[in-house]
């Protein structure tokens, strides 16, 4: 990603938002974190402090991923992968997810929380080797989320 995909992205972002968290995270909540998380500042800050990377088809950003970096004890956080529902269940997904392991250096275990009520979200991971380990309550913004916190071992 660089600073010219940061309007992609955040399309990306409250596109797949609304569209999976609709009826889960009231949409005040939703619109006050999209606007701070996804900003542009904070997607310059992300770029320069930790791997993301984004799909394209036909030069149009469809999805991206973004991780942590991996720490001392081998393990990383995927801290977002979003794509534009219409280009979900064709592959890019997996794509994104196995392009965003590669490029961490040591990953042995990759972790992610995933909204409890997020089925898609759990389908996907569950797919790709994740396993449950965690469910707990989460504040978002005022509002209890049931979080499902998700390992992947890459060893």
């Amino acid at each position: 990603m660089n600073e010219y995909d940061i309007a992609g992205v955040q399309h990306v972002a409250k596109t797949s938002w609304n569209d999976t968290y609709n009826g889960i995270i009231p949409q005040k909540i939703q619109d006050a974190f999209l606007s701070q998380a996804y900003s542009e500042d904070m997607l310059k800050f992300r770029m320069e402090h930790s791997p993301l990377l984004i799909a394209e088809e036909k030069g149009k950003i469809v999805g991206f991923i973004n991780t942590s970096l991996t720490n001392e004890n081998g393990e990383a956080e995927l801290l977002a992968i979003y794509l534009l529902p219409n280009y979900q269940r064709k592959g890019i997904g997996k794509a994104l997810l196995q392009e965003g392991i590669l490029i961490l250096k040591n990953v042995q275990r990759l972790f992610v929380n995933v909204e409890s009520d997020n089925q898609k979200g759990h389908n996907f991971y569950a797919k790709r080797g994740f396993q449950v380990i965690d469910v707990f309550n989460d504040d978002f913004d005022g509002h209890t989320l049931n979080t499902t916190k998700m390992l992947l071992n890459i060893s």
